[in-house]
């Protein structure tokens, strides 16, 4: 994107790729389905950046979600709208996706190098002068910006090569984190993968700190991995996970889940009373596995201490008050999360304070430009990461041109 908005700007441009095809994470991202952005707008988005959301509020005034939609649209990407203001293609497929942005480097004849990766920055007179290649050859440019990504899904190209080229130049880096990640568990129902495999919709879950405060409370879906918790719901915990043990060590945190958080306490006891009556011989699993998975089930019915063939009648009011304090505080402890190469998402980066909010130009080095997940910028799973990397890519892309314009008659920028 911000090799389109600096060629769109009138700038020549090229990209050096470090791969031998442009688009790799793109291509994985929303399940391979790719969640271009989110329909809900920009005070939604930004509240989904936990991560320096606040210094995204420029480049947001500049190019925004509606704006990404109008690019994709008016390129012959029908956009739909799912669950939380997730925007995907019609078709399902992150490749239509990364095709319209390559007819559009096509059209605006932005050059692109693959297999090219940089060795670092060329510098002249505290100004950008172009850039090193691995092959020791010299690109000279005007402007630069630096999009390499950051540590996750490394596979894909994500080395963090961008954090020592800008380290050479006076840059400081927040020391990369995983985020968007699996969270860890070792409990011993999750040791013992009794839960894995299972899969809860839209439940509500409470994460307290090791003193039992409250850090966050989220909503969304979970699974239950052979290792600890995944799904949406997990990867939205994990930036709280991450940031608190940051801090405070590698303490365990108690992650309690409400099941079904639209049904009130009340209405679970009145359930099981009007259960009783009408029921009397139905055992307690079978009520059990009515209302949840069976593996799930049996362990509630376990840690409530009673026999799974317990009739209803027999069933005393404590003890279906404790039935439904675990359905509504489902406890699970949260010990970890899988590391940045499991990572969807790197937290961290080039430290914001030394980078312009509103142009994103480098304030220790003039020309030098930085778009995407290299920044100390990091969303939650929804559509906000490929959100935050097209409009950073697309101010920093304009940008870019304007200052290789403003020093120079050669138009040169690289990306």
């Amino acid at each position: 994107m911000a090799a389109i908005a600096a060629a769109q700007s009138g700038a020549r441009v090229t990209i050096l790729e470090k791969g031998d095809r442009l688009g790799r994470k793109l291509l994985i991202s929303g399940g391979g389905r790719c969640n271009v952005t989110n329909a809900k707008g920009t005070e939604h988005i930004l509240q989904n950046i936990p991560g320096n959301g606040r210094f995204l509020h420029s480049v947001f005034s500049q190019w925004s979600s509606d704006e990404i939609i109008r690019f994709f649209e008016t390129r012959g990407v029908k956009l739909k709208e799912e669950d939380r203001g997730r925007l995907f293609p019609v078709t399902d497929r992150a490749q239509t996706v990364l095709d319209a942005i390559l007819r559009e480097l096509e059209c605006q004849e932005v050059a692109i190098r693959y297999s090219s990766p940089v060795r670092g920055i060329l510098r002249e007179e505290g100004r950008v002068a172009g850039v090193i290649a691995n092959t020791n050859e010299c690109l000279k440019a005007h402007a630069v910006v630096l999009a390499t990504g950051g540590c996750s899904a490394p596979l894909t190209g994500s080395t963090g090569d961008g954090y020592k080229m800008a380290e050479e130049h006076g840059h400081s880096v927040v020391t990369p984190y995983p985020t968007s990640v699996a969270l860890v568990s070792h409990d011993v129902l999750i040791q013992e993968k009794r839960l894995q495999g299972i899969s809860l919709k839209s439940v509500r879950a409470l994460l307290l700190d090791e003193r039992g405060k409250r850090v966050i409370i989220e909503e969304g879906d979970l699974l239950f991995t052979h290792f600890g918790l995944s799904g949406p719901l997990a990867l939205r915990l994990s930036h709280s996970v991450v940031t608190r043990q940051m801090k405070n060590g590698k303490q365990p945190l108690r992650l309690l889940i409400d099941v079904l958080p639209e049904t009130t306490k009340e209405t679970f006891l009145r359930f099981f009373e009007d259960q009783r009556s009408a029921h009397p011989k139905k055992s307690v699993r079978n009520l059990m596995r009515e209302i949840l998975p069976e593996r799930l089930a049996d362990v509630v019915i376990e840690r409530c201490g009673l026999q799974p063939s317990l009739a209803l009648r027999e069933l005393l009011s404590k003890s279906g008050e404790e039935i439904v304090d675990h359905l509504k505080r489902f406890e699970v402890m949260v010990h970890d999360t899988l590391g940045l190469a499991k990572s969807t998402v790197t937290g961290g980066g080039i430290r914001l304070s030394e980078v312009d909010p509103r142009s994103l130009q480098s304030k220790q080095i003039s020309g030098l430009f930085f778009a995407g997940e290299i920044l100390d910028v990091h969303a939650h799973t929804g559509g906000y990461n490929i959100t935050v990397a097209f409009t950073t890519g697309h101010v920093a892309g304009t940008h870019a041109a304007n200052y290789a314009f403003h020093h120079d008659a050669y138009k040169g920028v690289h990306s």
